[in-house]
């Protein structure tokens, strides 16, 4: 008897659009406004440059298996580099172009990359390193615009064949290589496999599918979570459209919700306080195709959270995830309960979590959040003796402190290295930052932990005033002590005007900004 062979599109991420390309080849998928210009692609059309992608990556010489650096900025080409090679069963490796020339240099060697994708605008030291390697298959840069020794991308997909067949893949075949930040020492490769991924695809469009004509806005980066995860995944594997922008710009980013008429926006809390300021706009712009805002990746004050659903009108979802987790595993109950202020949500229903206090038992209330689930990584490449310490009977420690509610409700509270114990008294700063944000001339803050002579560590804090906002150190010290404990008020606070500092993913930058208040006050309480 002969029994069909399986398509093996069906475990391949490269094909996360499914049938869209073929019944409904014109309906629009990506509105990408890079370079001021407005491109229109369709599934059709996106599916077309996917297999012209593939096909080219192969001829070139790269097998299945291959890593293959992607270095772009927010444009259509990304998406079609990342899923075309992921087609060909080679392994995407998704840089943040805002690293510098050693981490670089670190990542191609760490991967040991055989081909390049590159956009010289968006990070020309990469095209540097890659040009001077003698052991790759295929150089490829967007606008290349002097390149010396690499390929025309728009010319090398021209001239690649129309159609590709995949070969099969086994499910524990990488789908791409992500390097986290490195905001604490080098960046750690994690490697995502199909099946994990696809798993996580389809349990999100299993449990909250999403209604017709739903239209995302993203302007965070692409080689971000947030944006993979939070759009480009769930949002084109569902025939829903999505607008992608070069870059965040508050005004920029209202106009283009109300222009492209928007029903989803999401990104980092930084996105949405820069937003809120925009009051002219918000007053000015027609809103009123969004229906819900999802803010996540950082810590998310709860007046935030009240702040976008008073002025934007939108249901606010919270979400957490981390890339070598899932990535996301706390979502909606699925019986329809409200989710509290201040809550990611319960747990996945294909998922398991469990919270681990610092004394390695589970906890029933607060802890460090381990998860369990197919779309975990299967460990940090070529970090062994991290894995030890991260992986434990096949649970990823995130590192992320939660406290869960009666109801089963969990409530990020900040990374485990972030809490701190001042005089016998632990301190979380995203507690702090609730409470500073209650004054009326805060609009946003940081607190982190300075050395103290006598307590150990105690907070301090960068504070951002409002526009008019006149409150000095004493003042905001006054109010924490009238408003909170005692032993969590902060000794000393410097404010701005200014936008707190960001990282290239647009966090907050914590260590960036505990180096400087370091610098400013020193020890505290000597």
């Amino acid at each position: 008897m002969n029994v069909p062979k399986a398509d093996p599109r069906a475990g391949n991420l490269g094909y996360w659009t499914g049938d869209w390309p073929l019944k409904t080849p014109d309906r629009t998928a990506i509105i990408d406004l890079f370079g001021g210009r407005e491109r229109v692609i369709s599934y059709g059309a996106l599916d077309r440059r996917l297999d012209k992608v593939a096909a080219l990556l192969r001829a070139r010489g790269l097998n299945p298996g291959d890593r293959m650096i992607l270095s772009c900025g927010n444009r259509v080409e990304f998406i079609e580099a990342l899923f075309g090679a992921m087609r060909a069963g080679i392994v995407p490796v998704p840089i943040n172009t805002r690293q510098g020339r050693d981490v670089l240099a670190y990542i191609v060697e760490n991967c040991e990359a055989r081909g390049v994708i590159a956009e010289p605008a968006a990070n020309h030291p990469i095209l540097e390193i890659m040009g001077a390697r003698q052991d790759l298959a295929i150089r490829v840069a967007i606008d290349p615009d002097g390149a010396e020794g690499f390929e025309d991308y728009e010319a090398a997909l021209a001239a690649a064949p129309d159609s590709f067949e995949p070969d099969p893949l086994e499910p524990d075949h990488l789908c791409f290589l992500s390097y986290t930040s490195g905001s604490t020492g080098r960046p750690k490769g994690v490697p995502l496999t199909h099946a994990g991924q696809i798993w996580w695809l389809g349990a999100f469009l299993k449990y909250w599918p999403p209604a017709d004509g739903v239209r995302n806005l993203v302007a965070v980066p692409l080689y971000h979570k947030n944006a993979m995860a939070g759009a480009v995944k769930p949002r084109l594997a569902s025939g829903g459209s999505m607008v992608l922008m070069p870059e965040f710009k508050a005004r920029a980013f209202l106009e283009a919700a109300s222009k492209y008429k928007a029903t989803n926006i999401s990104g980092v809390p930084t996105v949405f306080t820069l937003i809120l300021e925009e009051a002219d706009l918000l007053e000015s712009l027609d809103l009123s195709s969004l229906q819900s805002a999802v803010v996540g990746s950082a810590p998310v004050h709860e007046a935030l959270e009240q702040a976008m659903e008073d002025k934007l009108g939108v249901v606010v979802m919270q979400s957490y995830g981390l890339t070598e987790g899932g990535p996301v595993m706390l979502g909606p109950p699925l019986d329809g309960r409200p989710i509290p202020r201040g809550s990611a949500g319960v747990a996945w229903p294909e998922g398991e979590v469990k919270l681990v206090g610092s004394d390695g038992q589970t906890n029933s209330t607060l802890g460090e959040l381990w998860v369990r689930n197919p779309g975990v990584a299967p460990g940090y490449y070529k970090l062994p003796a991290v894995n030890a310490e991260r992986y434990v009977d096949g649970w990823l420690r995130t590192g992320d402190l939660f406290r869960v509610d009666a109801d089963g409700f969990y409530f990020f509270q900040g990374r485990v290295d972030d809490m701190f114990n001042c005089g016998g008294e632990n301190v979380y700063p995203k507690e702090v930052e609730n409470l500073l944000l209650g004054h009326p001339d805060v609009v946003d803050c940081c607190v982190v932990a300075l050395p103290h002579a006598t307590k150990g560590e105690a907070p301090a804090a960068l504070v951002v005033l409002r526009d008019g906002g006149v409150a000095d150190e004493a003042a905001l010290k006054a109010y924490a002590l009238a408003n909170g404990p005692a032993y969590a008020h902060p000794r000393r606070v410097m404010t701005q005007h200014e936008d707190l500092p960001l990282t290239g993913a647009r966090k907050v930058d914590r260590s960036g900004i505990r180096k400087h208040l370091t610098e400013a006050f020193g020890t505290l309480g000597g």
